[in-house]
């Protein structure tokens, strides 16, 4: 079961990905230049949206994987494997780019072999399943920010390597560490640069995937977009691959 079986979506509303800050001067991806933390040519993150300061975007589907109510938290990790991968999400509304604060940020994606809690052996590798690992969000802060500590994701049949991101409002926070209610503003998908993923795939776990990669130009949902489209820009956090990356964007919603 993969997400290649969703057709793309019509827009329901208006959303856009907007570049922010040092983005919008330059969507390169800012890596140590050295063999083992890759830096990304013109070609891998071109069209540059950096000048569509709010520019509108289709959504992104939401595929097969979600499951409702997750955890509020700032690590979604539960001890997975993986490179070390910390997101900044900046929420802002398209019509006015002011942030949004108490906005609730959610992300899932699969683990380093290509595997969903709530769903492992999907993409046939066998490994415990907590039916939450990789899964949880934080609210916003005043100036609209949302930072969440993850893995690198991996990648399954048909898809290249991507989070799934919605992003809610007036969300009630719950005694158990979720939440409930609300209105969900955005659903998406954050990619990653070509290069840098083809140097994650030779690191372990990674490189014990058995699945064959999509590849960013061979996926069906991306849309060649650049930020615009949700892709991240990747900064290295030391001068290896394993050391892992920092991955910012700025997300524009409708109100």
């Amino acid at each position: 079961m993969t997400d290649t079986s969703d057709a793309r979506p019509s827009v329901a509303r208006r959303t856009v990905l907007v570049a922010s800050g040092a983005t919008a001067a330059a969507l390169a991806v800012g890596a140590a230049a050295t063999p083992e933390a890759p830096t990304a040519d013109a070609a891998d993150t071109a069209p540059v949206a950096a000048a569509a300061v709010c520019t509108l975007t289709k959504e992104m589907t939401e595929g097969p994987y979600y499951l409702d109510g997750q955890y509020v938290r700032a690590n979604v990790t539960e001890g997975k494997a993986g490179i070390p991968l910390k997101l900044t999400l900046t929420v802002v509304d398209d019509d006015t780019c002011v942030p949004l604060p108490n906005a609730l940020v959610e992300i899932w994606h699969c683990d380093a072999l290509g595997e969903y809690s709530g769903f492992v052996g999907n993409n046939g590798h066998n490994e415990p399943d907590s039916g939450t690992f990789l899964r949880g969000g934080v609210l916003t802060d005043s100036g609209g920010v949302a930072a969440i500590t993850s893995v690198y994701p991996g990648w399954y049949r048909g898809r290249c390597v991507h989070i799934h991101v919605k992003v809610h409002t007036d969300v009630t926070l719950t005694s158990d560490g979720s939440f409930t209610g609300g209105q969900e503003l955005h659903t998406g998908q954050l990619f990653f640069n070509e290069t840098i993923t083809t140097a994650v795939a030779k690191v372990s776990p990674y490189s014990t995937n058995t699945v064959t990669r999509t590849t960013l130009a061979q996926d069906s949902i991306y849309d060649e977009g650049g930020a615009a489209s949700g892709l991240l820009t990747l900064t290295a956090l030391g001068s290896s691959t394993s050391s892992g990356y920092a991955g910012t964007l700025t997300l524009g919603v409708e109100r």
